[in-house]
């Protein structure tokens, strides 16, 4: 069910819709500032193996969280790095990812994550209007592993039928680069592990190089 949501001001019943379906365990389709977004919600086990299983995906690929703001990481993630902290500050919501080591209190499965957690906040209106009422959510790309990632409703939906309940159908993504990715599980600094429309060097400039492994 492709349902639009491009306008704050009537996207009301198709966010409803959404939020319903991630309250019974169902799977979702939602726009994000890079591409479209396949996910469930990130308490649920069941949900979460239906994405991976949606994508074709094993649960060595654990998918990441996307939250609604960065207060909410403090609830998700432990020992957080100072220096990880400026850059969530600096570049949420944004493309960034930041892997942290997650709270050992926390009753889900996201897959094979050996205690960490990748957090982050989209800045995409429709997105954070959801977020904000559903809570985190596990959200990976929506596509078959191994296909392009999806950049519209209809799109995600060509590839992922009726594995997923709701599409919210928010125009054309901005597509282009990925988020970039850094790890900061480590003591001896942040490490980059993929970059994407943030480079090293937009990093550094926030913290210094001195922050990095």
């Amino acid at each position: 069910m492709i349902l639009p949501c491009q306008d704050a001001a009537t996207w009301g019943p198709s966010l409803d819709a959404a939020v319903h379906a991630v309250q019974r365990g169902e799977v979702v389709v939602l726009p994000t500032d890079t591409v479209y977004g396949v996910g469930a919600d990130a308490f649920n086990p069941d949900a979460v193996a239906a994405v991976l299983a949606a994508k074709g995906r094993d649960r060595q690929m654990p998918p990441p969280v996307l939250i609604p703001d960065i207060r909410t990481v403090d609830g998700l993630a432990r020992d957080v790095p100072a220096a990880a902290r400026a850059l969530m500050e600096a570049f949420w919501p944004g493309p960034l990812t930041v892997i942290v080591l997650a709270q050992p209190s926390l009753m889900w499965d996201l897959g094979e994550t050996h205690g960490t957690v990748a957090l982050r906040v989209p800045d995409h209106a429709a997105a954070l209007a959801l977020l904000a009422r559903t809570g985190p959510l596990a959200v990976t790309s929506a596509n078959l592993t191994g296909q392009p990632p999806a950049t519209t409703a209809a799109d995600a939906e060509a590839q992922l039928g009726a594995s997923v309940a709701v599409y919210l159908d928010g125009g054309r993504s901005p597509g282009g680069s990925a988020s970039t990715i850094v790890d900061a599980t480590s003591p001896d600094g942040l490490r980059v592990v993929r970059e994407g429309a943030l480079t090293q060097a937009d990093l550094e400039a926030r913290v210094g190089a001195e922050a990095f492994a």
